[in-house]
């Protein structure tokens, strides 16, 4: 059942509420088909050990409370630790989590309507070709450590991610394209320059990958700004972190003095809650249980099989889209086995990702029909050219000279048809999604080697298209240019890449200051990828959260990390 943030929809699960998909209105989704498998007593048991020493919980909460569910701590459970803070790089998301708490950003991102409103930029101009930006901004904003957010620290933040810096080994952001430099006007007033049109700067700047930090933060090299420097990264935001235990706990604290929320926002002035405890909590069943047992108020990465026990006890299921790059299959065509078009059309044509969804998931994973989500800005339906059909998929190799072996996988000059994927710890269910792909696989000859991420070979496996010729990832962004970070060679390129029309369609998506061409651009790319046969759309990925019945004001941004500020316990 997915809900709109801030309005939650009723516990027992009745659909009441509706979502966006591809411009269509429909109803709110069912609860997850497949049965609950997590044993509440036992995952009670583990949460009750785990959570012993923490210094929040409901009883915490409740004392430390004000009568109007004003103040108190918020325990919030996360699945993995953070890595780092450094904003370009904080796109995983317990990084995210963090960095969308403890840092402001120029602009805001309506996470219903997308549409960009100011926040600490009171207004701005952009020039008719998006080569030139000026942000007035807003009086008396500081960062924690007290000093001014002004033009002379934006000037600084932006000319950090937009450049980098190789020397302290900050990368430029994927958000930030064709970034020239800046210009400090006055103290309220900054201009930022571009070499080619930027028309995705603006929504660049509503993102997390955009956090403000302090001019001091900036200094450090980005080792200094990862796992264990957590209470010395300065933001200008309405928590700061008080309390890093590195790798399994981080304190937030609310700024008594914050008063520069988005005018959009549901409260000004402080937080509502005193503290957010994060707790990593790796093991799902604990994290439900917790949750269930009222040990904790809010857990991420709910698993599918488990919606519906959240639901049926009176709890919240809270499942806002990533509105990016769909959770898929990089088939990287550098890879000898994946250089005929024809073996990566039979790869599409032989995944039946709706069966993916109907036996793994729940409808809050949509099929997808496109690269891009159909929530996503510039969405174009390719469905057509990704339809199961294994039929089809057989022909298309039989036709490229692969035959069945004695045990059904095809051969070919003596190789068979045997290609190896990762499992990934960063996607929901990762292993039983590619393990049925492979079964599906396996029906028109394919084999599919799902093999199990480890310390040390995973990192530079996936690197080599020879080692690792599917990469299983998505990205989530709310812009058209998500597309060129997940593809491009100079970002994430998830394909390693070496197709420079690609390429070039890539970088036509972030330089086309026209809108409707721009989305046309988009269209275009969409249409190459499925042609060239390069990706496998799976699903839409949502990010799920389960929270306690008497948690308020529970929101997440443009691509679903979750917000703070407006929470209340109402304890």
């Amino acid at each position: 059942m997915t809900r709109t943030p801030g309005h939650p929809l009723p516990a027992d699960g009745s659909p009441a509420a509706t979502d966006r998909q591809g411009g269509r209105t429909r109803a709110a989704r069912t609860p997850a088909r497949t049965p609950a498998r997590t044993t509440a007593a036992v995952a009670v048991l583990g949460a009750t050990a785990l959570l012993a020493g923490c210094a929040g919980g409901r009883d915490a909460a409740a004392s430390g409370g004000q009568p109007d569910g004003q103040g108190g701590n918020l325990t919030y459970l996360e699945y993995q630790p953070h890595t780092t803070l450094y904003p370009p790089q904080s796109g995983f998301y317990p990084n995210g989590a963090l960095v969308n708490n403890v840092t402001d950003r120029l602009t805001y991102q309506d996470p219903e309507t997308l549409e960009i409103e100011p926040w600490i930029a009171t207004d701005w101009q952009v020039n008719a070709d998006a080569t030139e930006y000026t942000f007035n901004l807003r009086d008396g904003v500081t960062f924690s450590d007290g000093t001014p957010l002004d033009a002379a620290a934006v000037a600084r933040n932006f000319d950090t991610f937009g450049l980098g810096d190789d020397e302290r080994g900050l990368t430029v952001s994927e958000a930030v394209n064709n970034y020239a430099g800046s210009e400090v006007v006055d103290e309220d007033t900054v201009t930022f320059r571009f070499s080619a049109p930027a028309p995705g700067f603006l929504q660049a700047t509503s993102t997390i990958t955009s956090g403000l930090l302090s001019p001091e933060t900036l200094d450090r090299p980005l080792e200094d700004l990862g796992a264990g420097s957590a209470t010395e990264i300065v933001g200008s935001g309405p928590f700061v972190i008080t309390d890093e235990q590195v790798g399994t706990e981080i304190t937030l604290t609310a700024r008594e003095d914050y008063d520069w929320a988005p005018p959009s926002s549901e409260h000004q002035g402080r937080a509502h809650l005193d503290t957010v405890t994060i707790v990593v909590t790796p093991e799902d069943s604990v994290r439900l249980g917790s949750l269930l047992s009222g040990q904790a108020d809010v857990v991420r990465y709910v698993q599918a099989p488990d919606e519906e026990q959240v639901t049926q006890a009176g709890f919240q299921l809270f499942a806002p889209q990533t509105r990016g790059v769909n959770n898929g299959l990089a088939l990287r065509f550098t890879n000898p086995l994946l250089a005929d078009l024809r073996v990566r059309q039979a790869l599409v044509h032989g995944v039946d990702n709706r069966q993916v969804v109907e036996t793994v998931f729940t409808d809050n994973y949509p099929a997808a029909t496109s690269v891009l989500s159909a929530a996503a800005p510039g969405y174009h339906d390719t469905s057509e050219a990704l339809a199961h059909d294994p039929d089809r998929a057989a022909a298309l190799l039989t036709e490229a000279g692969w035959t069945p072996g004695p045990d059904g996988i095809r051969v070919k000059d003596g190789q068979r048809l045997s290609l190896d994927v990762y499992a990934s710890a960063a996607q929901p269910l990762s292993k039983p999604t590619l393990e049925l792909v492979g079964q599906q696989l396996a029906e028109i000859g394919v084999e599919l080697n799902v093999k199990s991420p480890d310390a040390g070979s995973y990192a530079t496996d996936t690197l080599d298209p020879l080692k690792t010729p599917l990469y299983h990832s998505m990205v989530g962004r709310a812009d058209l240019d998500v597309i060129k970070s997940q593809f491009h060679t100079d970002n994430r390129d998830v394909l390693l890449s070496d197709d420079a029309t690609l390429d070039g369609l890539l970088e036509a998506v972030a330089a086309e200051p026209d809108p409707q061409a721009r989305l046309q651009r988009s269209a275009d790319v969409q249409d190459y990828l499925a042609e060239q046969a390069y990706y496998i759309p799976l699903f839409e990925e949502p990010q799920v959260y389960g929270a306690a019945p008497d948690v308020t004001g529970l929101a997440f941004e443009a691509v679903g990390r979750p917000t703070f500020y407006d929470v209340a316990t109402g304890r």
